[in-house]
């Protein structure tokens, strides 16, 4: 297995990677978890996958198996920042504007992740290391790019995996019904652990 981390600078180098990874993202969000998400040429996208975000693959012979997108919280496009922001600033029907416990941040020290998924296609004994896999190379991704903090919007269940990646993670919002379930916003301390 491969990690790769993509942007707009680098995407030319990866082959179909970086169209291959949109195209998980619309097997695991449209189709498996049926959101009602934007699509196109048979892959998942929205207004936040612009030069200003880095995406993460996990794959292996070009099958992509996880994936991470990572957007700086001072993104600008149009009237667009970021999704969690956005959300907060009632930009976004599907999110409810009361998220977080305080004002979303902007912040050039602080990236949001989000599109986090592991494809249904990933074997189940597999799992547990992709997953770690996808975890380690966003914090590491995110500290290459001066973050020393990642806020996300994720399943509420998240006491359970964070605990077993180590990473320091704390509640910053109410749990909040989505689609298919229960997410909150948790912000990772990058700071802690530098090395």
């Amino acid at each position: 297995m491969q990690i790769t981390t993509l942007s707009f600078e680098n995407m030319h180098n990866h082959g179909e990677l970086f169209a291959n990874l949109f195209r998980a993202r619309k097997e695991s969000f449209i189709i498996q978890k049926k959101w009602k998400l934007p699509e196109a040429l048979g892959m998942e996208f929205d207004q936040y996958d612009t030069p200003q975000s880095r995406w993460i693959a996990v794959h292996e012979f070009g099958e992509v198996l996880a994936g991470i997108r990572l957007t700086p919280t001072t993104a600008q496009c149009g009237i667009y920042s970021y999704m969690i922001r956005d959300a907060q600033r009632g930009l976004l029907d599907s999110i409810p504007a009361d998220l977080l416990e305080a004002d979303a941040p902007v912040a050039e020290s602080v990236w949001e992740c989000s599109r986090v998924f592991v494809s249904n296609k990933t074997p189940m004994a597999n799992r547990l290391r992709v997953h770690a896999m996808m975890i380690e190379a966003m914090v590491k991704t995110s500290r290459d790019l001066g973050a020393t903090q990642i806020l996300a919007l994720t399943a509420a269940s998240w006491p359970l995996w964070t605990v077993r990646c180590g990473l320091d993670t704390r509640a910053v919002g109410r749990k909040v019904y989505i689609d298919d379930g229960y997410y909150q916003c948790v912000a990772f301390d990058l700071s802690a652990k530098l090395h």
